[in-house]
């Protein structure tokens, strides 16, 4: 049985990467041969902070940022499996944009696979220069569109045939909701780590666009705020939004859950929700998490038109909208209100149009790509 090193951030660090690093080396070790072995990713400090955390049985080492003693450590533990799967972001690393990630790629002797999470189509030249340095070292590069995949081979001098292109996975099955069996609902929802980049002002401006259309609608906002912002400017976004909400006389409309949301709270929400919004400002945003989340509860998405969302709804229920327009979002909701049976998971082809994104899905197809490389080693 082979076993595949997974290198990334891993709970109870609460973020997109260690959610996605724990959903898919649980997938691939129910789902093919193959056995999982975390090495976690850890800021300075942050091990003192969750000294209470129980650890989970796949964790066999960790990497401190800043911390060059474990490096050695945690590049034995990632050579003592058949592969190597890297999730790439240039904030989790250390060095200047995540630079210190080639030292320990140097040290690998497994092949290894690098998951990139952001691909910038105008990165700094520093950017693209330890972006080049990590896809050269890596035996096959992953990026989840299409569109990620036209950036990326544009920007860099790297071979078509080392990048693919695997969607990120999202929870899809029975627990989740279908939308014919779901009762009318004017709720609405955003949901995941708060910071001005995800632009909830505009949601929130939505809102008060459709209370004086005479639309009844509510908007849940859940989840802490992101740890770096907490860290640098304290709750200042929230008290803003907050503020907003208070000016525009929506107070008894837009309801903040701050608190990290667990599955079955957040499937819960996701049940009740007449549509997910996603007024994000990145206009070139390749991954997001949240969003596949909803296509896999087949829950409708009003999305600004960053290129994730772009090609997923063209497959899934939902609307695409400009980025900063609080009248679009207000439209796009009306419309869904209006025409339900036009956004319904069955008219874009029911759960079946979702099952490719599911974990299971997703975790094959690193499994046939893993076992490929492992055997190409070997011969």
């Amino acid at each position: 049985m082979t076993r595949v090193g997974f290198l990334s951030t891993f709970p109870p660090t609460r973020c997109g990467l260690a959610t996605f690093t724990e959903s898919l080396s649980s997938a691939m070790g129910t789902g093919s041969a193959l056995q999982s072995t975390v090495v976690r990713v850890l800021a300075e400090g942050e091990m003192s902070a969750e000294s209470g955390s129980a650890p989970d049985g796949r964790v066999g080492g960790q990497l401190v940022t800043g911390d060059r003693r474990s490096f050695a450590g945690a590049a034995a533990v990632l050579n003592g499996c058949g592969a190597a799967v890297i999730q790439h972001e240039y904030g989790i690393y250390g060095g200047r944009d995540g630079e210190d990630i080639v030292e320990l790629m140097d040290m690998l002797s497994v092949p290894s696979i690098v998951v990139l999470h952001t691909v910038l189509p105008t990165p700094t030249a520093h950017q693209r220069l330890v972006l080049e340095a990590v896809c050269d070292r890596a035996a096959a590069v992953v990026v989840m569109t299409e569109h990620a995949r036209t950036t990326l081979l544009t920007g860099l001098p790297i071979a078509p045939q080392k990048v693919h292109v695997i969607p990120h996975g999202a929870r899809v099955g029975a627990n989740m909701a279908q939308a014919a069996e779901r009762p009318p609902s004017r709720h609405l929802l955003t949901w995941g780590l708060i910071s001005p980049g995800k632009g909830l002002e505009w949601g929130i401006r939505a809102v008060s666009e459709l209370a004086r259309a005479g639309r009844d609608v509510d908007y849940v906002i859940a989840g802490q705020t992101h740890p770096k912002l907490l860290a640098s400017q304290g709750e200042s976004y929230r008290h803003s939004l907050q503020s907003l909400v208070r000016e525009l006389h929506v107070q008894d409309r837009v309801h903040f859950v701050d608190r990290y949301l667990d599955r079955s709270s957040l499937d819960e929400l996701l049940r009740s929700s007449l549509a997910v919004v996603l007024p994000y400002e990145s206009t070139d945003q390749a991954t997001s998490g949240v969003l596949v989340e909803a296509v896999g509860a087949r829950v409708p998405v009003i999305a600004t038109d960053f290129p994730h969302a772009v090609e997923l709804l063209s497959e899934n229920p939902g609307v695409v909208v400009p980025h900063r327009d609080a009248a679009a979002i207000a439209a796009a909701v009306a419309k869904i209100i209006d025409d339900p049976r036009s956004f319904a998971a069955g008219r874009f082809g029911g759960l079946g149009a979702a099952s490719g994104l599911s974990w299971q899905a997703v975790a094959a197809r690193y499994a046939s790509m893993i076992g490929g490389l492992v055997a190409e080693q070997a011969a």
